[in-house]
């Protein structure tokens, strides 16, 4: 029983070898209740930088809960990703007052700097692009938030700036 759970571990490409280990670590904080899915899985996304399907079942079986029902919760909420995500997240608002600022040139500068559309990732695993409709900073738009860090007044030649002052990071 123990080598198919090897085997399995080993099914997904980059999924870690201590999954398990990992997982439990997370569970034992919350004593394995299902009150604290949601914040489980968050910790889980936190720890792998995003929800992997090794996880989610071992999960699943540990706190007895049909993986459907998880499945549900992890693709509900927008705050969860079932790929990988990037150490950096970058998020271009797209809303009204955003758009008629110049948004979409900023989001092609973003698309172009980091060589992918939004909800992709860096081939290097260093940001993920992603877009909202409204980040609440309508007078500040056109509006990028970089790691929950919020840049204002975005143009294309401010884009090039905050990319290249990132990467240095």
């Amino acid at each position: 029983m123990e080598d198919m759970a090897l085997v399995r571990k080993h099914e997904l490409p980059g999924a870690p070898a201590d999954i398990d280990e990992r997982v439990d670590a997370i569970l034992n904080r919350y004593s394995g209740e299902r009150r604290w899915l949601i914040n489980i899985l968050f910790d889980i996304q936190a720890e792998f930088r995003y929800l992997p399907r090794d996880a989610l079942e071992y999960v699943a079986r540990r706190m007895a809960i049909p993986q459907v029902d998880i499945y549900g919760i992890a693709t509900f909420y927008k705050a969860f990703s079932l790929t990988p995500r990037g150490k950096h997240i970058i998020t271009a608002c797209l809303g009204t007052a955003c758009h008629v600022r110049g948004s979409i040139g900023v989001l092609e500068e973003l698309q172009r700097g980091l060589n992918v559309k939004p909800g992709g990732t860096t081939e290097d695993g260093s940001f993920t692009l992603e877009t909202v409709n409204c980040l609440g900073c309508c007078a500040q738009g056109p509006m990028v938030v970089v790691d929950q860090e919020y840049h204002g007044q975005m143009t294309p030649a401010k884009v090039r700036t905050l990319l290249e002052d990132e990467r240095k990071k």
